[in-house]
């Protein structure tokens, strides 16, 4: 099981476009993921609501794909603070990671996805190599919020392709 990680809380951001844009391809790929955005997410403390989120959707995935913007040069709180709360060996021990950053700057979030690999690799979580930096991606989309760049969705179909093979 595959489960797409919108890793910022932000309302209607360019990383919840991406994310659902992986999920659109990952159906046509035949996978069916769950999705997790986490606008909303409690990350204070542990709540019924959290471990409902655990169990359907972390705990089954064997697979993991985490959009994430750059926030001051790494991931938002929101995400850290997410690990933070979880069940780390029930949910990330032993499994798979791909990584995307998005920015509307010139690096899409580099710094971010080595951050979020230390993290991952703390977890014991294995980290595939194609990490994928969106760059100016509020330039990518259409009027609909899809992506339309056609360098960019090859990138994200090859992306994709190794990581089901992974």
């Amino acid at each position: 099981m595959y489960t797409i990680i919108s890793g910022t809380n932000r309302a209607d951001s360019n990383t919840i476009k991406v994310a659902e844009q992986y999920q659109q391809l990952l159906h046509e790929k035949g996978i069916n993921p769950t999705f997790l955005s986490l606008e909303n997410l409690n990350v204070l403390e542990r709540s019924n609501d959290f471990e409902k989120i655990e169990n359907e959707k972390l705990i089954p995935a064997q697979k993991f794909i985490f959009v994430s913007p750059e926030y001051n040069g790494s991931i938002p709180g929101v995400l850290k603070a997410m690990f933070d709360i979880s069940d780390i060996e029930k949910c990330w021990a032993g499994k798979k990671a791909l990584l995307t950053g998005v920015s509307t700057g010139r690096a899409g979030n580099l710094r971010g996805m080595d951050h979020l690999t230390s993290i991952l690799h703390y977890l014991k979580v294995n980290v595939h190599h194609n990490k994928l930096p969106i760059s100016v991606v509020n330039k990518l989309f259409d009027e609909s919020g899809v992506i339309i760049d056609k360098a960019t969705l090859k990138s994200i179909n090859t992306q994709l392709d190794e990581f089901i093979s992974f």
